[in-house]
């Protein structure tokens, strides 16, 4: 029992010098990483670390070395350092760009800066797979659309360095420290470039320019390394061929597998085969239990097989009269909506839901309005700002339609926010009218008109675009549509598809009478996770009410 009492005495007084023990293992980590060389810590150098000076006395013998610092795009706010070489507790910046300062190790290169291809739209990050899965074609990339500033020029703070061409349009990156501009590693029109990967360097002194001539950054000899290790593994499977090589008969002479059996190939086989036109039924495997490797492929082309298969589709090739065609380049933005409605019919279960509104008394308030708007100078409203009007009027009085679905909850918007549709020459894009329902028909006017020539300029900035909540898109007015079914923009729940007006006759009042009217076809795409039938019916009925009584969105 005395042993006992002891051992738990002694695990007692050890759980009181955790803290302490972590405080001193802190310091002796804060003392490996400040080094650039990375050398390891010797047992004095550990306990000089540990033991006998105060937190901050520890970072300031630590800090001795000089410190590479990298400032990273991020929302939150780092304390870093404004001096070369060593940190300066208590200073906190935010950045928008992201850059890495190097300094020189031995070396004949200055102290400079590394400024890499900025995060300047919401899809052009790694977050972008909360909506949606992320494709090896897609973000996170940029194009270098033109250079503002030249190799040897002084730059500030604030000034414009460069124009990026994000996914959805073309942004200014302005410069975040002073210096000069010693090279451009990235040319205008370079497209596709990786978020962070280097694009330019800045120095504090003028006289470092010339040092920088046939500077190659080391982010591009950090970053092949992660490519080799993705290739699958294959070369093992080889290693196993070379050391008891089959003889060459059994795999240059076609032989193929048994029906309905599955042939098995290793992916560097498959791959070899694909490019040369090779049947891997026509090829005995020779790896384990029969499997395929790319020593039998390379055999197989070899011993003949690949004029067989270059003669064969050449005949077949020769009964079909070549097409004429021009490929065109995919854009970022094409990229982006393909994916992003691919995405939206293959998870998002569509419904659809028509009325038709009378739109009759919605032309004659227009034709009142428009002719007090050219009296007093102001411009005209189109029959787009009322559809905008009557829809946001309609979300605030069925707010399930103003919802976006999670895997974990249905959030719903307190704010109304309408995105519009607007196709330019570089696709289609869809800037918001913030707060649409609280607004007037001339100010959703002219912030339509704004956006639209934004839109067809490429210099829709990312708050023009980001926090829709509901989406229009108007095919009647501009190109005569009667009726379409549009897809849902994820991550919102309805979009509304606007058709053209028409005349038609309609019954009167006797039994002998009728009348014409103008009737415009609309339809709701709602995703059935957030909005049920019953829901979106609700939702067009007071839509249609607007429509059909244009003078209650006065009120």
């Amino acid at each position: 029992m005395a042993y006992a009492s002891r051992i738990l005495l002694n695990h007692s007084k050890k759980l009181k010098d955790v803290s302490t023990l972590l405080r001193r293992e802190q310091a002796a980590s804060i003392r490996y990483f400040s080094s650039t060389k990375r050398a390891s810590l010797s047992r004095e150098d550990a306990s000089s670390a540990r033991l006998g000076f105060s937190p901050v006395e520890r970072i300031t013998r630590c800090s001795t070395d000089i410190v590479p610092v990298s400032i990273s795009f991020a929302t939150t706010r780092t304390t870093l350092s404004s001096t070369v070489g060593r940190p300066r507790l208590g200073q906190e910046f935010s950045c928008s760009m992201q850059s890495v300062r190097g300094f020189s190790s031995g070396s004949d290169l200055p102290p400079h800066q590394e400024i890499g291809m900025p995060s300047l739209s919401p899809t052009m990050t790694e977050a972008w797979t909360s909506i949606l899965p992320l494709d090896q074609n897609l973000c996170p990339f940029g194009n270098i659309a033109k250079w503002l500033k030249k190799e040897g020029d002084k730059v500030a703070p604030g000034e414009v360095l460069c124009e990026v061409e994000t996914d959805k349009a073309t942004v200014e990156m302005e410069c975040m420290e002073e210096g000069f501009l010693a090279k451009i590693l990235k040319a205008e029109g370079s497209k596709e470039i990786q978020v962070g990967e280097v694009i330019a360097i800045t120095v504090e002194d003028e006289e470092d320019i010339g040092k920088f001539k046939d500077y190659t950054p080391s982010s591009t000899a950090d970053a092949t390394p992660p490519k080799e290790e993705l290739a699958p593994p294959p070369p093992k499977e080889e290693k196993v061929e070379q050391a008891s090589p089959p003889p060459e008969p059994k795999t240059s002479k076609p032989s193929p597998p048994p029906s309905g059996d599955r042939v098995f190939a290793s992916p560097l086989a498959r791959k070899l085969a694909e490019d040369n036109n090779v049947p891997l039924s026509s090829i005995k495997g020779t790896g384990p239990e029969g499997r395929i490797v790319k020593a039998d492929i390379e055999d197989y082309l070899a011993s003949g097989g690949k004029e067989a298969t270059a003669k064969q589709s050449k005949v077949t090739h020769s009964k079909v009269p070549a097409l004429d065609y021009v490929d065109i380049p995919r854009s970022q933005i094409r990229k982006v909506t393909a994916s992003r409605l691919a995405f939206s019919k293959q998870t998002i279960p569509h419904y659809y839901l028509t009325v038709d509104a009378c739109v009759d008394k919605l032309m004659g308030l227009r034709s009142q309005l428009n002719s007090f708007q050219e009296a007093s100078g102001g411009k005209r409203i189109s029959v787009n700002d009322l559809v905008v009007k009557a829809a946001a009027l309609a979300l605030r009085k069925v707010p399930q339609c103003n919802s976006s679905w999670t895997d974990d909850y249905i959030r719903q918007f307190k704010n109304v926010n309408i995105n519009v549709a607007v196709q330019t020459e570089n696709g289609l894009y869809v800037p918001v009218v913030k707060d649409a329902d609280k607004k007037g028909l001339s100010t959703i006017g002219e912030e339509v008109r704004l956006l639209a020539q934004k839109a067809k300029e490429n210099s829709l900035k990312p708050e023009d675009y980001e926090g829709g909540t509901f989406t229009v898109s108007n095919l009647g007015g501009p190109f005569g549509i009667k009726q379409f079914c549009a897809v849902v923009n994820p991550p919102q729940a309805a979009i509304l598809a606007v058709g053209s007006a028409e005349k038609r006759v309609v019954p009167g009042n006797g039994p002998d009478e009728f009348n014409f009217a103008s009737y415009m076809p609309v339809t709701l795409s709602c995703d059935h996770r957030v909005v049920d039938g019953a829901i979106g019916a609700e939702w067009l009925k007071a839509f249609k009410g607007y429509i059909e009584n244009p003078e209650s969105m006065l009120l």
